[in-house]
């Protein structure tokens, strides 16, 4: 049976995310759900899978369960499917960040930069003053990119700061688009930028995994594949996994990289 994979994040205020850990924990192991949930005080993030009555349940109780009590309406959500379970078990983790920069500056809830929708993603990046950036780390790069996208060559996200004071200027890289897998890095990213005095910057909404949901493949700047962090390695167009993905195992998803 095809099982739906959701991948998912939220920068909100969670001051309670510790007291969230145990009843998130049951709620999935009673649906059957597996995956990899992060809990912070800035958020929540992760990718997991189960049947299409325990995702949508996993939905149901994020916006409504009284555990969360609404604040979750405004969660980034993306669904693909697995031909089999794509995860080996279930984890809930308490974390100090839902995605890790280690810079009290980038603070998605004060400031993110501007969204741009697939649909318009082409038309920015092809523009020749625009910087578009990958903010992913260099495997995940190495597996398929944007045409003409910068690899900072990030061994971690953490590093992504260490590359923006060595390698970008306010002065000299006016407007910089950047994108990653799901959405959250960016989210990060452009808010440590702005306030390091970047005017224009703008980042792909729904990430990578929505563009290649939307855009159709004659009209994609994207090649290669796109790395995931569970057993399907990488996804291609139509959210399909890539091809060449296929036989290469992969292990589980590694902490609060995955999106």
């Amino acid at each position: 049976m095809p099982l739906t994979v959701a991948a998912f994040y939220q920068f909100v205020a969670l001051p309670d995310f510790r007291d969230l850990r145990a009843p998130l924990q049951d709620f999935c192991a009673t649906c059957g759900i597996k995956g990899s949930i992060l809990l912070a005080e800035e958020g929540i993030n992760g990718t997991v899978a189960g049947t299409d009555a325990a995702i949508a349940a996993l939905v149901q109780e994020f916006r409504r369960g009284a555990s969360f009590a609404g604040r979750l309406d405004n969660l980034e959500l993306k669904f693909s499917q697995a031909a089999a379970m794509p995860f080996q078990r279930l984890k809930v983790r308490l974390k100090r960040e839902i995605v890790t920069l280690g810079d009290p500056l980038a603070d998605p809830t004060r400031q993110v930069g501007t969204y741009v929708g697939p649909a318009d993603w082409n038309a920015l990046i092809a523009a020749p003053d625009t910087l578009v950036l990958d903010t992913r780390n260099a495997f995940e790069v190495a597996m398929g990119t944007f045409e003409g996208a910068v690899d900072p060559g990030l061994r971690s996200f953490g590093e992504f700061k260490d590359f923006a004071s060595r390698a970008l200027d306010p002065a000299r890289h006016k407007r910089i688009a950047m994108f990653c897998t799901g959405g959250i890095r960016c989210e990060k990213a452009s808010a440590l930028l702005l306030a390091r005095g970047f005017s224009e910057v703008y980042h792909l909404k729904g990430g990578i995994l929505k563009y290649l949901e939307d855009i159709p493949e004659a009209e994609s700047r994207w090649r290669g594949g796109c790395f995931v962090f569970d057993e399907r390695v990488a996804l291609g167009h139509g959210l399909r996994q890539h091809a060449a993905a296929a036989g290469q195992g992969q292990a589980e998803g590694a902490g609060d990289e995955q999106l």
